[in-house]
């Protein structure tokens, strides 16, 4: 990888990014597998580092918080008896905290889905931010506990839980969502804006992600085997969402809404956090 050319790293990283997997990646690229892997975990480490440490003194006022699934190794029903239990076999989730107004990615965790796993999550969005701010999660009681501990009654916290009919077992809508039939909204503690009691643009990033990598994809072989590979896989794709595409509402990057950065960044930016 050292040997490669600038413009060679930013055809790879930029397929990466699109949705390809990384054998179709390297048949457009031309680069070895062993290439690709390697770049994906050097620039998904900087990628990580650097928002890690920039994505600080956050003025979000609304977050929203979810928990996206995906699968490392084998589905967890296939995991083998000597793996079961170890973390990075079988089932994953990606902890996500999305700002509901600039649209930038506040915070993201991989790991289990359970309360440990919420208290570090939710401790991390709480150093992020100086002010009070509106929280908004799905029902996942893990969440009770880990806001209390990591916020105190410096926030507005409800969670909001959707109802879901039809039948599962019903072919035609086999790979695809359930009708949303109704919503039950709760306040917590503090005092939320009911209003804006709301996880829609954080749902909607989790269709952003599983078109944006395909590790995330369903029904394909395109799973990650490595959970080390998985973690620089989202750490890339939210830096370049983050930082280097436009979105569609705004008009511009979330960091950039944020006043985080006054530029939408190139490819061969993020690149340069390698030196």
């Amino acid at each position: 990888m050292n040997k490669l050319a600038t413009i060679k790293q930013a055809q790879i990283i930029a397929a990466l990014v699109e949705g390809n997997s990384i054998r179709a990646t390297c048949r457009m690229t031309g680069a070895a597998k062993g290439t690709v892997l390697k770049l994906l975990a050097n620039v998904g480490q900087a990628c990580s580092d650097y928002q890690n440490k920039t994505l600080r003194n956050l003025t979000c006022q609304r977050i929203q918080c979810d928990e996206i699934w995906s699968f490392c190794y084998a589905k967890e029903k296939n995991v083998p008896k000597d793996k079961q239990g170890q973390f990075g076999f079988g089932d994953v989730y990606t902890w996500t905290a999305l700002d509901a107004d600039t649209k930038l990615m506040v915070s993201w965790f991989v790991a289990k889905r359970d309360v440990p796993s919420a208290k570090l999550f939710m401790e991390d969005v709480a150093e992020r931010v100086v002010n009070r701010v509106q929280l908004t999660t799905d029902g996942l009681r893990a969440y009770l506990v880990a806001v209390e501990e990591a916020f105190g009654a410096d926030v507005d916290f409800s969670q909001l839980v959707k109802l879901y009919g039809g039948s599962v077992d019903d072919s035609d809508i086999k790979y695809s969502s359930a009708k949303c039939t109704s919503q039950v909204k709760t306040e917590i503690s503090g005092n939320p804006d009911m209003a804006h009691v709301s996880t829609s643009y954080v749902e909607r990033q989790n269709l952003t992600m599983r078109m944006s990598m395909r590790r995330f994809t369903r029904l394909t072989n395109a799973f990650s085997k490595k959970i080390e590979n998985l973690e620089h896989a989202v750490a890339l794709h939210f830096m370049y969402y983050n930082f280097c595409r436009i979105h569609q509402t705004l008009r511009v990057t979330p960091a950039m809404e944020a006043k985080i950065t006054d530029h939408v960044w190139k490819i061969e930016e993020v690149l340069n956090l390698l030196k």
